[in-house]
């Protein structure tokens, strides 16, 4: 197994414990990730990740088809979750893309059907505009506010 790979599976299994400080160990210093929630540089990774871990009470993850080289990386995972804001259930289906520089992960990027994900966790509201740039430039404003909120909250 390429050491690469190796690291995505730690990655994972630690995102299945909800080791937030795990999966940030996982991250290079000048990372960056993103999805359809967020664009995150460097420490804003792993405090993203202690905030959905810490959030994700019934977060339930699986994943799969990990498989690295050199250079680049992929991974197919499922997430079940509640999503906070409208106690809704979810099933994202996601396909992760990776980088990696010095043995970490250099760059991630997540893919999933927003439309698929809206509806889900959105109800009506995700169904009508899940597909518009609307709802996601929103959704994008909101998970930023929210991780702003999460960061400038006193440490415990």
């Amino acid at each position: 197994m390429h050491p690469h790979q190796a690291l995505l599976n730690r990655f994972y299994q630690a995102f299945q414990r909800r080791d937030h400080a795990g999966m940030a160990a996982c991250y290079h210093p000048e990372a960056t990730f993103e999805d359809a929630a967020f664009q995150l540089k460097g420490t804003e990774i792993g405090l993203m990740w202690r905030m959905l871990c810490e959030r994700g009470g019934d977060l339930r993850l699986a994943y799969n088809d990990v498989w690295a080289d050199e250079h680049s990386g992929r991974a197919t995972w499922d997430a079940r979750y509640t999503f906070s804001k409208t106690r809704r259930k979810v099933h994202n289906h996601v396909q992760a893309h990776f980088t990696f520089q010095d043995g970490l992960i250099r760059t991630h990027h997540d893919e999933f059907s927003f439309w698929r994900w809206s509806r889900q966790a959105l109800g009506p509201m995700g169904w009508l505009l899940g597909w518009s740039g609307f709802l996601q430039d929103k959704v994008r404003k909101t998970a930023r506010e929210g991780l702003e909120q999460f960061m400038a909250r006193p440490k415990q």
